[in-house]
């Protein structure tokens, strides 16, 4: 296994000694015994369950320092300590196995990536054991956690708070510690007044938040971590399912036009805001609490450490005002009207209906933004605004434009995995308030008349980038960004696709802000609990810095860019950049069945797109087995495809951006769309699609509070014959432009190209690079089975490979 830690704050020795004080693992007059008592005071702190030196003892005697000596016989004898003997000391209370995992004689020489302190001199002296100590308690365990949290969760800081006066919030190695009562949160809920009136009632939109946050908070003020997200109270699944559009339906001939955008234009409600409610009193305390609901286990880590939690449905969910609207500034304007109720600057109230107002008076105005998909999302948004008091987001797999996720290269594309759903599917998915009987009943029919008004504005006949989704293109508005942001993102997120995430990086890059990005192999998943990446420790160390102002140099330590390895398992490169402009590019000529970085080819190559009923049907019903017909090399689709396939590597080709193909193409049609695969060819072993969990409820997240699985990547059991690495669609009526619809002359040449999907993808030597032309992409365009043939021109067609 490997423990890579980013999230580590250099330190010097004496700054070491002071921090070890000041969480009373040492005291002046330690300094002072012999190393050998030292070492006994050292190892008897780091078993805090226990509460006699003689249960101390006892778990001391079972650490060897060699094969022939325990610790506790160490301490009570005169012989030497030696590197060695604290290494192994470090490596089995990190939970290493002695012998399974590391040799007593040669400890250095285990086969992962630990923090192993470095030494001067053979004979060490009490300087040397607290820097061991202190880089012990910095360094994660095999648990995926630092072993000072695992103390924490042992009853480390319980015991200290009740003997001293520790401060709140408390700083280790810049990060903040678990030192806040999670056994007596408090729960409540406000409703926030936000400045608009989606369902034209005549009054402003009341928004349901929930508040976790500690009892310290009701003498000391806190940052917050802010989480907006849709699902909170709840969805309407089997509403959205029965609107899922059919995506069996054929693809049309658009009107041409110059600019799609402008061609196309929303009409803007013209009512006037209604004025803010009459406060009629004020209090202190909330009326309201709440039981379980959603919650995200990175947040759950934070309550300990002096941060409350906030979690906002936004308008049209249960028990707050308004509509769903998917995406647009409505939706924002909802947002970050939760962001300004935190910073004092907006009006919540007890309950709906009192008007007794209620302020944040815990809140120290600082607030973050968390969470994955849709609630990274609206990160986003608020971030696009540049309102006060949002210190910085952590977006994971959020989607920076609409467009990018529900269409693309002017045709509409279906989320991976969810064929047919759309803007209006989601916005009726997240309509809450339908679960309330009552509500929904006065709602209803205002309700149904906004839904068609999404499902008219979103237009499926021609996915073509117009003012509905223009104007949910957060990155139209990337200039206003003031908070620093941590994208997080999957490279196999086929959900929200890798473009929202590079695309944002890109939009971000002369910004005066500071900008971290992490991509994973993984799809459309959290990261938090990964063994092999301390990301946990990352994000404290940004939010220490971000909201209480710790000058741990977060923005210095932490790298630009951090990339999971998808070759070797639990590997992660740092970087500057990615997809940087600079990056070296290799072009690959088309052949007959192959990519040559050398031979041109004048011939042109045809494939067909219709199926046969019966196969067309299998792969509607089976995505899985068209992916994998598609790919083969012998194959049922061998007519209905262009399958290109390079030398096999000799050398490590590291792609690094977007891939472009380059294409001359014909279509016997009046219509056509083209799709693109990028894939990794050849049997070998490759990390597994999901991560593996490794030990259930292994992760602490406070001192007896909740705890979290431990999971990591690892390679298959058996070797699978290819991997996607990018994909790319085209309507080529738009191949001149995206916003550019331009007819198609039935076997006229025109030359285009597919940006592909970004990526980092290592391909090692005896992998293949392949690259797959089609059209229908069963998984993600309209499927219409139409009799269209394309025809491909070598001459002018080429793949395009950024790479480092």
């Amino acid at each position: 296994m490997k423990l890579n830690q980013f999230a580590i704050a250099p330190t010097s020795t004496t700054t070491e000694i002071e921090e070890l004080k000041r969480i009373y693992f040492i005291t002046a007059a330690t300094e002072r015994l012999t190393t050998h008592r030292l070492l006994h005071h050292l190892l008897r702190q780091s078993f805090p369950e226990t509460t006699t030196q003689e249960a101390a003892d006892n778990k001391i005697a079972n650490l060897l320092v060699s094969k022939d000596m325990d610790a506790l016989s160490l301490v009570q004898m005169t012989t030497p300590i030696t590197a060695t003997m604290i290494w192994n000391l470090f490596l089995q209370l990190l939970g290493f196995q002695v012998e399974a995992d590391f040799d007593l004689t040669h400890p250095e020489k285990l086969h992962s990536t630990v923090n192993l302190p470095n030494f001067d001199q053979s004979t060490l002296t009490n300087t040397d054991l607290l820097h061991a100590w202190y880089q012990l308690l910095i360094t994660h365990t095999t648990t995926g956690q630092t072993f000072l949290d695992q103390l924490a969760s042992h009853g480390y800081y319980r015991q200290l708070l009740a003997r001293n006066q520790l401060p709140k919030p408390l700083f280790f190695n810049g990060k903040a510690q678990p030192v806040f009562d999670t056994t007596k949160l408090i729960h409540e809920v406000v409703y926030v007044e936000s400045p608009q009136d989606t369902d034209h009632d005549g009054q402003r939109d009341l928004l349901k938040v929930e508040i976790t946050r500690p009892i310290e908070s009701n003498t000391q003020s806190v940052p917050t971590l802010y989480t907006a997200s849709p699902y909170n109270q709840g969805t309407n699944d089997a509403a959205g399912e029965a609107l899922t559009h059919d995506v069996n339906v054929p693809l049309t001939v658009k009107q041409p036009t110059s600019n799609t955008v402008t061609s196309n234009t929303l009409t803007h409600d013209s009512n006037p805001l209604p004025a803010p409610r009459v406060i009629n009193g004020h209090s202190d305390q909330a009326e309201e609490s709440f039981g379980n609901t959603f919650d995200y286990s990175l947040n759950d880590y934070f309550l300990a450490r002096g941060f409350a939690v906030v979690y906002a449905a936004g308008i049209g969910t249960k028990e707050s005002d308004g509509l769903r609207t998917t995406g647009d500034p409505e939706e924002t304007t909802s947002t970050i009207a939760v962001i300004e109720w935190l910073t004092g600057k907006r009006v919540a109230f007890t309950n709906r209906t009192a008007n007794v107002a209620i302020a944040a008076t815990w809140s120290n105005h600082r607030v973050a933004m968390t969470g994955r998909s849709y609630l990274g999302t609206l990160a986003t948004a608020a971030a696009t605004t540049g309102v006060e008091g949002l210190k910085t987001i952590i977006c994971e797999a959020g989607i920076s434009s609409w467009y990018d996720y529900y269409r693309e290269g002017g045709l509409v594309i279906a989320p991976g995995g969810f064929p047919g759903e759309d803007a209006d599917v989601l916005a009726e998915e997240t309509f809450s308030r339908q679960q309330q009987a009552g509500d929904y009943a006065r709602i209803k029919a205002t309700w149904q008349r906004q839904l068609d008004t999404i499902t008219r504005g979103q237009d499926r006949q021609n996915g073509n980038y117009d003012a509905f989704w223009d104007q949910r293109n957060y990155r139209n508005q990337a200039a206003n960004i003031k908070a620093d942001v941590m994208i997080v993102h999957g490279l196999n997120d086929w959900n929200v696709k890798p473009r929202n995430a590079e695309k944002l990086w890109r939009a971000m890059t002369k910004l005066p802000i500071n900008h971290k990005l992490i991509l994973h192999q993984g799809p459309h998943i959290y990261i938090n609990n990964f063994r092999s990446l301390d990301f946990t420790d990352m994000v404290n160390l940004w939010l220490s810095h971000e909201l209480y102002d710790v000058d741990n140099h977060a923005e210095t330590i932490l790298p630009d860019v951090l990339v999971q390895d998808n070759a070797t398992p639990e590997t992660w490169h740092p970087f500057n950049d990615w997809g940087a402009d600079t990056n070296n590019k290799t072009t690959f000529h088309f052949g007959a069945q192959v990519l040559s970085t050398t031979n041109t080819d004048d011939k042109t190559y045809q494939f067909e797109d219709q199926l046969p009923a019966k196969q067309f049907d299998h792969y509607a019903h089976n995505i899985s087995d068209w992916q994998h017909d598609l790919v083969a090399a012998s194959s049922p689709l061998a007519t209905n495809r262009l399958r290109l396939v390079a030398p096999v590597q000799t050398d490590t080709l590291t792609i690094d951006g977007c891939p472009v193909v380059h294409l001359n193409v014909a279509v016997n049609q009046t219509i056509g769309l083209i799709s693109a695969q990028l894939v990794d060819l050849g049997l070998f072993k490759r990390l597994n699609g999901l991560p593996t969990t490794l030990a259930r409820q292994a992760m602490d997240l406070g001192d007896h509070f909740k705890k979290e699985d431990l999971r990591e990547y690892e390679l298959a059991t058996k070797p699978s014959p290819y991997q996607l690495i990018s994909k790319g669609h085209l309507n080529l009526q738009n191949r001149t432009h995206l916003t550019q619809v331009e007819a198609i002359k039935p076997n006229q040449f025109y030359q285009t190209q597919i940006e592909l999907q970004p990526t980092h993808y290592r391909l090692t030597p005896g992998h293949q690079l392949g690259l797959l032309i089609y059209a229908t992409d069963f998984g993600m365009t309209i499927r219409g089975n139409q009799a269209i043939t394309y025809t491909i021109s070598a001459t002018n067609s080429w793949l395009e490979v950024p790479h480092l």
